[in-house]
């Protein structure tokens, strides 16, 4: 039953007086789900924790497999394939459930590209072999073969061949059908390979390869040492030899006659085919040293060993490792031989793999090495060996995302168009050429890839934990390095930290954040080209764009943000004469370019040594791009460092900007470059504060701000008791179930003014604060304790009676209303906090011109609150038609030409429906269309929302987003109109309200890992598909290693109320649908939800494969091939095929691709599905929510029979194809016998004529 109240019977009568008849005017909303698909569509980096590496020289393509089971497959510039292996190690039933055996189970292995066929194979640590195919845009995976009693060690496809070698633990060696992966009865056993003789177990098979000159002959190599020559056609071992240490690798000789091998104790063993001897035909130490002893010294094994001939020259011997064990071996290194001259060529990560690229793919003929390709942990190297002195190519691929740890990225897709180029331009000035690469041309050039015409441009900014700040031009889906910004560069640099320094420094973190310049968030303004830093030093550091060099001071500000809560009785010193205890500071320090002392950097009160940050002082000259222009520093108090910040906002039409940590807020004006505001987050509240601080010891008040603190009396009863605090939680409750807020009267809080002096500034004020002295230090440990617990996920607000800290979460800048009586927009700043009051503060600014820079501006916090549950993640702002109102910017001037360049509005904001309340000599229209638009926020959610105290005059919306919910509140008559549960048990990471389709809707991350939107205003829900588990985004978070082991037992469910601030400043939703978050320590992926835009991928996606003419095989001798010393080739479809017999069932398991699994969830008979990419990664989830998870049963089996059948055409499509190759074959070598056949009988019509006239005695 609806509750009568006295007030709001006389508003039902105000109303019915003073409303005029309007008719009703409904809000369109064009968004419906068929608008919506998630897919990942690029990714862009380096792969993390590579294992693996191949390359096709016939296509010009490199693939590297990584840990987690992704391959990347690159070739020239913009083409950039990612796919996943499946993980095939549990059944559906167990994935579903998350019991599945992770990321390390699908390890690559081992690679090998089926030469000009468009094929790869690969081999995973899960003992499957697996087949992709990528001559259609999207890699998919053909076959599958899981082997259940033995582990893959090692593979081998020979050239033009149709059966794979696979070696296993056990020392065997299995055969494989490359086209329907069946195992063949042909199975060489370890027992039959070794010598009787022996006694032990060889080891697993480390090494496959055959002759290249004979394909009958097969080298197995295994872990002991062992060697054997293995004849395919006699089922026997025709030679063996035993290795003097563990074998490694092992490479032959183009012309089949020696083969060299590398070992375990760093040395090079090379044999003789045809001879089985004991001993090798040289061994030798490349990089051993006598010592003093004459003995030689131990060196590290070598990996691997290529050895590679050349028509020109002598041959080349590459190989990784190898040196010594001293210090100068430390460095990993590839060492080149090349006839009498050994270079080392140091390396500057460890190294994983190595290709040598060679003009000639046939092992029989001179493969002419012309370049290296190295994997390292960290790096791709690609080394040029046509060149003297072995230069480097120079690396076309962004693959140094990863150069400084990322902490943070921004997202600006949809930004004004000259932003791209004027980057460029200073980025290129700014890069000095770099040296000493070579000058050949990029070798890996495989693919084809046109750059697709987009109508809007994307920008992408990555802060790193080195305080480097970088600006990647992603549009079209690559990604270019545009310009480089370091901050670290505006301050001195730091002195060592002693161990026993106090407060030990900065944030700890995985990700570098315990370096005091690790960028923590960024806050750009496009259209201004104004760029606001926050640093994990407490650091703000502002920036200004300029196209030329400058020669300037930067200005400083300390800005103290701290508040405390003492025990009542207990505060010592601090108790006045008459009882009252000092008012909350609101301090800001100098505004000058002052002396050194007067930064903070050498305040008596710190310990442990200088620890802060010092800002360089005096005229430093400023390269074009963003230049500091003001730095606000947060001072250390007594040896501990400042809390994070944890919010950050600026505005350049206001020409504030405002940021917030775990305690308080500031607010600074850009222009006059004073502050106006620091304040702990309870003094906004004033007298309407709801929650019960908890005290906590007094601390003796430090003086090392470089300035006084003045002492305010207060008046009110001290602090309040728990029943007190219940008591106005209860009535705060009660007026959030009505929907309204409360606004304290002018008397309770009042207008904070701020006058700018030549030296110090002094903030006056007063404040409500019943009794609550502050003080300025705060404990560690307390703060963790404070972080933790505002951080919980609670869905209930009643357990936070008793309050510690409120930190400060979002600030937005906007024209909206402050009381419900106001007719116009005024600027006003809104803050969020973690404990989900939303707060405002009114900002008075003077009027453009000369009176901005010489009269103050006025902030006054109004103690308009909402409450929600959960932290507060976004706010936005629509007009009363349901339009995103565009935030107010000032456009960008060259101060050098002093010209105003006219930059254009963001294409999101033109697109969108202007509020007519963004301006104020519209605001009365706006009003008047409000009024009309009212009546239909009705509906089951809006019409319980709303009040009867004015809403029919309410002319714009403001979305809250929580860690739990979301509601639109009406302006200016503070009712809500809808609201949404967004989580129950979990909580939200990220949201955002973005532009899609020339409409708004919310976005948001949830923890469960699922991916939601929802219309606007009416919170309608759109999607909710499954994205990403939050637990593949863990390795960000500060509790990486800590896992209660009764938890580990739930595989992923083990990430249970984990520490989401960093995942959540490196998830970033833009305008048009994109996205994008940090994959791995060293990738970035992107993702959307537009079907539109995942149509359209087709277009911008890169060909892998191209049509290519094998290269001609090497001729033969006349005489080789008189004496039977040419190539001697192989009918392995006799010797493997069905006269071999059939394989035991119970050794490998056939697993079908994903035309029958359906491994992305889109339909594999499509060979360019929606949510396929290249040019830097391809989609591996595409979701349309159309097509729910619950979909039917007959769907899925259309899907299985579709794939089988796709998947039976490209087998007999492969089958004719292969009889045609065989055809060719057989008439090639018809016509060579028919040929041999005419030499010999002329040879021999020759010999009986010179014979013939002769008599017998004669012979």
């Amino acid at each position: 039953m609806k509750k009568f109240t006295f007030k709001g019977v006389l508003d039902g009568f105000r109303s019915s007086v003073s409303q005029q008849p309007r008719v009703d005017q409904e809000i369109v909303e064009t968004l419906r789900s068929e608008h919506f698909q998630v897919a990942k569509t690029f990714r862009h980096g380096f792969p993390f924790q590579p294992t693996a590496l191949a390359y096709d020289p016939v296509q010009h393509l490199l693939a590297i497999g990584t840990k987690s089971g992704s391959i990347r497959i690159v070739g020239r510039p913009g083409v950039d394939c990612h796919v996943m292996h499946p993980d095939s190690s549990v059944d559906p039933a167990a994935e579903s459930l998350g019991l599945s055996g992770g990321s390390g189970s699908r390890a690559v292995i081992q690679m090998q590209f089926v030469l000009n066929e468009g094929l790869l194979l690969t081999a995973t640590a899960d003992d499957v072999i697996h087949l992709w195919n990528f001559k259609q845009k999207r890699p998919e995976v053909v076959h599958s073969l899981k082997f259940q009693r033995e582990r893959i060690t090692a593979i081998h496809l020979p050239l033009q061949s149709k059966w794979i070698h696979v070696g296993t633990e056990r020392g065997n060696v299995h055969v494989v059908h490359l086209d329907t992966f069946t195992l063949s009865g042909y199975v060489i056993n370890w027992n039959k390979a070794i010598e009787v003789s022996r006694k032990t177990h060889p080891g697993p098979v480390v090494h496959l390869s055959d002759n290249p000159v004979d394909a009958s002959k097969l080298l197995i190599g295994f872990e002991c040492g062992q060697l054997v020559l293995w004849d395919l056609r006699g089922r026997v071992a025709e030679m063996r030899w035993q290795g003097p240490e563990p074998l490694r690798s092992a490479s032959w000789h183009h012309e089949g006659k020696q083969f060299m091998t590398s070992h375990g104790d760093g040395s090079l063993a090379t044999w003789t085919a045809r001879v089985s001897y004991v001993r090798p035909a040289s061994h030798i130490y490349p990089h051993a040293k006598t010592n003093k002893d004459g003995k030689l010294e131990p060196c590290k094994p070598i990996q691997k060993m290529e050895w590679k001939s050349s028509r020109m020259g002598e041959p080349y011997v590459i190989f990784s490792g190898g040196l010594t064990y001293d210090k100068a071996g430390r460095t990993p290194s590839i060492t080149v031989i090349h006839g009498k001259t050994t270079t080392v060529l140091e390396m500057e990560h460890n190294v994983v793999d190595f290709i040598t690229l060679c003009e000639s793919p046939w092992p029989s003929d001179f493969q002419d090495p012309h370049a290296i390709v190295v994997l390292l942990h960290n790096d791709v190297v690609v080394i040029d060996l046509l060149t003297p002195g072995y230069p480097c190519f120079q690396n076309p691929y962004p693959m140094d995302v990863h150069e400084a740890a990322v902490t943070c990225c921004s997202y600006l897709a949809d930004c004004p168009s000259d932003l791209i180029p004027a980057f460029y331009s200073v980025g290129a000035r700014s890069t000095q050429k770099r040296t000493g690469f070579s000058e050949r041309e990029w070798p890996i050039c495989g693919g084809e890839w046109s750059p697709a015409s987009c109508s809007y441009n994307e920008i992408i900014l990555t802060g790193h934990a080195d305080g480097s700040i970088k600006f990647w031009d992603a549009s079209a889906g690559t990604l270019q390095v545009l310009y480089k910004l370091k901050t670290a560069k505006v301050f001195e640099k730091p002195r060592p930290r002693s161990v026993d320094s106090g407060g030990g420094g900065g944030t700890s973190g995985v990700n570098g954040e315990d370096d005091p310049f690790a960028i923590q968030l960024i806050s750009l303004c496009p259209e201004s080209r104004r760029l606001c830093v926050a640093g994990s030093g407490g650091q703000v550091i502002l920036f200004k764009f300029r196209r030329q060099e400058s020669v300037s001071d930067t200005w400083v500000l300390e800005v103290p943000i701290v508040y405390e809560v003492y025990e009542e009785g207990a505060v010592g010193d601090f108790i006045t004469p008459d009882g009252d205890f000092p008012a909350p500071a609101r301090q800001a320090a100098v505004s000058t370019s002052r002396p050194e002392s007067a930064d903070g950097s050498d305040s008596k009160n710190k310990k442990g040594g200088e620890i802060g940050l010092k800002v360089r002082m005096g005229q430093q000259k400023k390269p074009p791009g963003f230049q500091a222009h003001l730095v606000c520093l947060t001072p250390w108090v007594d040896g501990h460092p400042p809390s994070p910040i944890t919010a950050l906002a600026i505005n350049s039409s206001y020409g504030l900007m405002a940021y917030g940590n775990e305690v308080g807020l500031a607010i600074v004006d850009m222009v006059q470059r004073v502050c106006l505001l620091s304040v702990g987050t309870p003094d906004l509240y004033g007298a309407a504060d709801p929650y019960q601080r908890v005290p906590r010891s007094p601390k003796q008040l430090s003086s090392g701000f470089g300035s006084t603190f003045t002492a305010i009396s207060t008046t009110g009863e001290s602090g309040g008791s728990g029943d007190q605090g219940k008591e106005r939680l209860e009535r705060w409750e009660e007026l959030e179930e009505q929907g309204r807020c409360r606004s304290p009267s002018g008397d309770q809080i009042n207008g904070l003014c701020v006058s700018s002096t030549a030296g110090k500034q002094n903030i006056s004020g007063s404040t409500s604060s019943p009794r609550r002295p502050e003080a300025v230090k705060r404990s560690k440990s307390q703060d963790k304790l404070d972080s933790s617990f505002s951080r919980s996920r609670s869905s209930s607000m009643s357990s936070l009676e008793n309050i510690s800290s409120e930190a400060i979460q979002c600030l937005v800048f906007a024209d909206s209303y402050t009381k419900k009586s106001e007719p116009t927009t005024s600027p006003t700043l809104w803050v969020g906090t973690s404990l989900g009051s939303v707060l405002t503060i009114m900002i008075n600014i003077p009027a453009p011109g000369d009176s901005r820079v010489t009269q103050p501006v006025i902030v006054s916090p109004c103690g308009t609150i909402f409450r929600l549950k959960g932290g507060i993640l976004a706010m936005s702002f629509l007009d009363c038609n349901g339009a995103l109102i565009p935030y107010s910017y000032e456009s960008w001037k060259d101060e050098n030409k002093e010209s105003r360049i006219k930059t254009p509005t963001k294409p999101s904001t033109a697109n969108s429906r202007t509020s007519p309340s963004s301006t104020p000599t519209q605001g009365q229209s706006g009003g008047g269309s409000g009024g009309s638009g009212s009546g239909s926020w009705g509906g089951p959610q809006g019409s319980q929302g709303q009040s009867q105290d004015g809403s029919s005059g309410d002319r714009q919306f403001v979305v809250l987003v929580s860690e739990k919910q979301a509601r639109v509140y009406a302006l200016p008559s503070h009712s809500c109109v809808y609201r949404q549960q967004l989580a129950e048990m979990p909580f939200v990471v990220k949201a955002e309200v973005v532009s899609l389709r020339d409409s708004v809707c919310l976005v948001s991350y949830i923890s469960n890992g699922h991916l939601a939107a929802y219309s606007l205003p009416s919170l309608r829900p759109l999607i909710d598909v499954e994205f990403l588990p939050l637990a593949d985004l863990s390795f960000q978070t500060t509790k990486q290693g800590i896992v209660d082991p009764m938890l580990s037992i739930w595989g992923q469910q083990m990430f249970v109320n984990e520490d989401t601030d960093q995942i959540a400043r490196t998830f970033c939703f833009s305008n048009r649908g994109h996205g994008l978050y940090i994959c791995s320590p060293s990738e970035v992926q992107q993702f959307t939800v537009s079907s539109e835009f995942c149509a359209s991928m087709p277009e911008m996606v890169a060909e892998l494969f191209m049509t290519e003419e094998m290269p001609e095989a090497p001729k033969e001798s006349f005489f080789k091939g008189l004496f039977g010393g040419g190539i001697r080739t192989l009918d392995r479809e006799e010797l493997f095929g069905e006269a071999s017999g059939r394989a035991s069932r119970s050794v490998a398991r056939h697993i079908p691709g994903p035309c029958a699994t359906s491994i992305s969830g889109t339909n594999p008979s499509s060979s360019t599905p929606p949510s396929s990419s290249s040019g830097a990664s391809s989609s591996i989830e595409g979701r349309n929510p159309s097509s729910p998870s619950t979909a039917p049963s007959q769907m899925e089996q259309l899907n299985v029979r579709a794939g089988s059948v796709s998947g039976e055409v490209w087998r007999a499509h492969q089958a004719v194809v292969e009889r045609g190759e065989k055809l060719g074959l057989l008439e090639e070598r018809s016509q060579r016998m028919m040929n041999e056949a005419e030499n010999f009988s002329h040879s021999a019509h020759q010999v009986m004529l010179k014979y013939k006239d002769k008599k017998w005695y004669q012979l």
